[in-house]
């Protein structure tokens, strides 16, 4: 066995001592396989808190830290369609009210957000209903988004994990695929959902969402874009159930104000009657 020999000087003596090459070429590798293996866990790191930080920066530049809101909805089925004009009021990730103008049978009604809590005004029985958890999966008006989807009880920063899954080419635009998945005990409607957000504008393009089982229930294409409220947004949302031929519902943004001052007062069960 080759013998590598070592010299240490000191003020009063000096001492030699032998390592056998084979015995260093293993601490060397095991060395370099913990920077290797370390390494590889801080890239790892690094993409799942980049990816959330992709999400954040399309979710807020859709948001802003307040937005008002003017927008049509389109449900459109195999034999019959309908129109509906609501208003939404949004400030930050906890506070959305949303009201109903047209058509008649529902102008008035009124959803409130406020944190986890949602409340739901019907003018027509002059009741204020607190909703459960539970009805956050149901469909929002007869249309094929959720609850959930319009008022935003789950929050996609703070109920799930991100990750980077590749990346794909939607509508011409290069877009990371991202994968959102629920963290323990996350009181949320789906099992997964993978968002495509454009690489230069943080667009927020495709999104598929899928249940418990890993089953795709709907797709959401956002199309559309165009300046609203100063910045380049997608001005069509249309949301497909995956399993419902002929089914969808169309989100128009006609109008988007950011930034205005809203008081949290304004987003108070009292101001639901109120609002106009």
């Amino acid at each position: 066995m080759s013998i590598q020999k070592f010299d240490i000087n000191t003020e009063d003596d000096k001492c030699e001592f032998h390592i056998p090459l084979k015995i260093k070429y293993k601490l060397r590798m095991k060395k370099a396989l913990f920077l290797l293996f370390f390494h590889l866990a801080f890239i790892l790191s690094s993409f799942a808190q980049d990816a959330k930080d992709i999400v954040r920066k399309a979710d807020e530049k859709a948001k802003g830290k307040t937005s008002i809101a003017s927008i049509t909805i389109q449900t459109i089925r195999p034999t019959w369609s309908r129109e509906m004009s609501v208003k939404a009021w949004t400030k930050g990730n906890d506070l959305t009210l949303i009201l109903v103008l047209a058509p008649a049978k529902e102008k008035g009604v009124v959803f409130l957000k406020r944190k986890k809590e949602v409340w739901n005004w019907i003018p027509s029985i002059e009741r204020n209903i607190k909703m459960p958890p539970s009805m956050m999966s149901q469909s929002w008006m007869g249309t094929d988004f959720t609850n959930d989807d319009l008022v935003k009880e789950a929050s996609i920063l703070e109920d799930y994990k991100h990750s980077f899954l590749e990346d794909v080419v939607i509508d011409g635009r290069n877009c990371y695929k991202i994968q959102l998945l629920p963290k323990p005990k996350s009181a949320v409607v789906w099992g997964k959902v993978v968002m495509c957000i454009d690489k230069k504008d943080s667009l927020m393009l495709y999104v598929e969402y899928f249940d418990e089982d890993g089953k795709l229930i709907n797709i959401m294409h956002c199309t559309d874009i165009k300046m609203l409220g100063g910045r380049l947004l997608a001005g069509k949302m249309e949301m497909t159930p995956a399993n419902k031929k002929g089914n969808k519902t169309i989100l128009i943004y006609n109008s988007l104000l950011f930034d205005s001052p809203l008081d949290d007062s304004f987003f108070s069960t009292q101001n639901l009657t109120k609002v106009k």
